[in-house]
């Protein structure tokens, strides 16, 4: 097993952005043109690209879908996308076009049963994005809280064949004030299943950090404002994590 880097791609109004701990209000503009910045991440050796349709997961509907199909069709990094996710519709619509991985967020807490058969029938093509807020998982968006903790529904969906989680301290997100370490591992730990970090990531001893919890199950890094803001480079990140665990 070897740990990935996954440089994040977050579209909003077809630009690249980047929000502070999820707030739509606290926005900036870092690139017009998500498949640049994915040609740019992919050049540099990035062999996934993580795509988020911030409009999407706002409005509960595919908006920013062409960028993540284009990427997906034109590039040779594999693509995963979250954001806008609710049906196997959407499901099917982004598969179909050779997007290798779509995060389902949401409707994990809203309608569980209906994401079990998901992934019963899509397995490892679906990862479940746990986006947590004081250890309860956040929903729409980041707008609403609900009564579920994060751990509790990572096992329920891990049991019913989750392979891959996507684990969001919305307290660090943006914040480059490092990832929440223990609550990834512990996620790890209790589904038994690969978790990928996300939020907070702000240098590459943050990397080197998770790393060292590749054995038991700690996959990758998603990469975001670290990346905008040239605290490191993909390149540089690689390297940094080389190697098997």
């Amino acid at each position: 097993m070897s740990f990935t880097i996954y440089p994040a791609i977050d579209m909003r109004g077809g630009k690249c952005v980047r929000l502070i701990q999820g707030d739509y209000n606290q926005e900036t503009v870092y690139g017009d043109s998500p498949f640049d910045m994915a040609k740019t991440f992919a050049d540099e050796g990035a062999e996934w690209i993580h795509m988020v349709d911030l409009d999407g997961a706002k409005e509960g509907s595919r908006i920013n879908d062409e960028f993540v199909i284009a990427v997906a069709e034109k590039l040779d990094a594999k693509v995963q996308i979250g954001g806008g996710i609710r049906s196997e519709e959407d499901i099917k619509h982004y598969l179909n076009r050779g997007v290798d991985r779509v995060i389902i967020g949401s409707i994990a807490v809203s309608n569980t049963e209906l994401v079990k058969e998901w992934l019963a029938k899509y397995g490892d093509k679906i990862a479940i994005g746990l986006d947590a807020k004081d250890g309860y998982v956040a929903t729409h968006g980041w707008i609403e809280t609900s009564s579920l903790k994060a751990v509790d529904l990572g096992k329920q969906l891990a049991a019913a064949g989750a392979e891959t989680f996507i684990f969001t301290d919305i307290a660090t997100d943006g914040m480059l004030s490092g990832p929440n370490v223990e609550a990834v591992v512990e996620l790890a730990r209790e589904t038994g299943k690969s978790v990928i970090a996300s939020g907070g990531v702000s240098s590459l001893e943050d990397l080197v950090a998770l790393k060292q919890y590749c054995d038991q199950g700690v996959s990758g890094a998603i990469c975001g404002k670290s990346l905008y803001t040239g605290k490191f480079t993909v390149a540089e990140a690689l390297e940094e994590v080389k190697g098997s665990c």
